[in-house]
């Protein structure tokens, strides 16, 4: 396989170049299984295990392999597989945090140029996960483009292309339907040579029947959405890096049933720019907008000019993004503290000993 037609570029070329005099090589990681991986490489596909000094050194789940991730490989002779010594610097991640009460961090793939942020136009569709969306794709370092699928299902096109605009502000927004192939070739600009995609959305919304449509054939097995509420069954169990013939590389990913921030203050303001616009106009600098006077965004509120479940639910993104960097500080102090133990306690033993 060609390195630039699976995304390698100057960038990953830069990071790589010490490993290269080491008689290391490279492969992209295209399925991330429980203790092995696939990696696309120019040997062609490898079975992959991680070194043990990888694994000793990993502390976070960021610290192991992602599908999109480059790796720094050994190959071994006379097989189709290797070893995975390092991962090299991420272009992009999306991430987002883990279902559960624990504060981890899941990352979904990694360095991606655009995001397909695919919602349906059924029972699925909700201007709320689409804010939520938005600020995991702008915080992840790719590209938002909004698409909306089965528009052969939807009676009110136009009002709801209206509706995304107001909470997608200067997003490209595609209105395709993938069962029918309409549509899909307002896609193909973002898939050339050497980009790569990201799909991501709820269950049923049709990730992998766009899949299967861009690359021509049935790679993605596909399910219909339940009656009564549009949401479909998890059809792809599995994130996977796949290569579409002459064009671009798409990852396909499970439909998320939650969508926790990990973080993205810097997101947020991206995401609601006619929130933080308005913002700038009150008169205290530190305003919270509920009953302060000269704000600027609660005048906003009362000529309808801003609507108000918009505003609700920016506060409660905020909120959470806040919650979630207090208990990530927390972890890190706790991993930090944990650190130092074992440090003085090794240090002590040593002492003894000698």
């Amino acid at each position: 396989m060609n390195l630039e037609f699976l995304g390698w570029n100057n960038f990953f070329a830069s990071s790589f170049e010490p490993y290269r005099h080491q008689g290391f090589t490279v492969g992209r990681v295209a399925i991330e299984r429980r203790n092995t991986y696939v990696l696309y490489s120019e040997h062609g596909e490898l079975s992959a295990e991680i070194s043990g000094k990888l694994r000793h050194c990993a502390v976070k789940a960021e610290d192991f392999p992602a599908v999109g991730d480059w790796v720094v490989i050994r190959v071994r002779d006379s097989s189709q597989s290797a070893t995975i010594h390092e991962i090299l610097p991420r272009r992009s991640k999306f991430s987002r945090k883990t279902v559960g009460p624990k504060t981890e961090e899941q990352i979904v793939a990694t360095n991606i140029d655009t995001v397909f942020l695919v919602s349906g136009l059924d029972g699925d569709y909700n201007l709320r996960r689409i804010e939520r969306y938005l600020i995991l794709a702008w915080e992840s370092g790719a590209n938002p483009v909004i698409v909306l699928n089965k528009a052969d299902l939807c009676d009110n096109l136009k009002e709801r292309l209206l509706e995304v605009e107001t909470v997608a502000l200067g997003v490209p927004i595609v209105t395709i339907s993938a069962a029918n192939n309409q549509g899909l070739d307002d896609l193909k600009s973002y898939l050339q040579p050497g980009q790569t995609v990201a799909l991501l959305g709820s269950s049923g919304v049709g990730k992998s029947t766009i899949t299967n449509q861009l690359k021509g054939v049935a790679t993605q097995a596909v399910q219909a959405v339940r009656e009564g509420d549009d949401r479909g069954k998890h059809t792809t169990t599995h994130r996977e890096l796949i290569v579409l013939p002459g064009s671009g590389l798409i990852i396909d990913t499970p439909g998320m049933r939650e969508i926790q921030m990990w973080s993205g203050d810097e997101a947020l303001q991206s995401t609601f720019t006619d929130i933080e616009a308005l913002a700038q106009q009150c008169r205290f600098r530190d305003c919270q907008h509920t009953n302060e006077p000269g704000c600027a965004v609660q005048e906003a509120l009362l000529e309808g000019r801003l609507d108000y479940s918009r505003f609700e639910s920016y506060q409660k993104l905020q909120r959470e993004i806040n919650y979630t960097a207090r208990k990530q500080d927390q972890r890190e102090y706790l991993a930090e503290k944990e650190k130092w133990k074992k440090v003085t306690k090794t240090m002590r033993n040593f002492k003894k000993g000698g």
